[in-house]
């Protein structure tokens, strides 16, 4: 019986051992109130605007932080923005530039557009990690 009950311990706890946690902390927020609207993805939705995980973190401070639990270690990209006057979404001028502040994983910037992938990946390890952005 306690054979049985030790297998049945470690089949119910072995996915734990490889979840990750990642905090997420975003620095240099400039404006109060509103919300940051954040998306988690891997490679193939980062292209896609596919996100794995989302969080809605609303702001009370200059620096805000969320915490993606129970992660695969992995490779993994941040898409974000301040959705400043809370309307849901990414608002932009005439030409389609943000207007509402934004930020990547790696504080990676693109050229006329989102950086690649390559530019905002970043390794999550199986014990976790922080990942710092600083809002532009």
């Amino acid at each position: 019986m306690k054979f049985t009950t030790a297998i049945f311990g470690m089949l119910v706890l072995s996915p734990l051992a490889h979840a990750a946690d990642l905090t997420v902390t975003i620095k240099n927020v400039q404006t109060q109130g509103g919300t940051i609207v954040l998306g988690l993805y891997d490679e193939a939705g980062f292209e896609t605007d596919g996100a794995l995980a989302g969080a809605h973190i609303a702001v009370d401070g200059d620096t805000v932080s969320t915490v993606f639990e129970g992660l695969a270690p992995g490779e993994y990209a941040i898409r974000l923005y301040h959705d400043v006057n809370d309307d849901g979404d990414m608002n932009t001028n005439p030409f389609g530039m943000p207007i509402e502040p934004y930020a990547f994983s790696n504080n990676a910037r693109g050229r006329f557009g989102p950086p690649v992938w390559q530019a905002a990946r970043f390794a999550l390890a199986a014990d976790g990690d922080t990942h710092t952005i600083t809002l532009n």
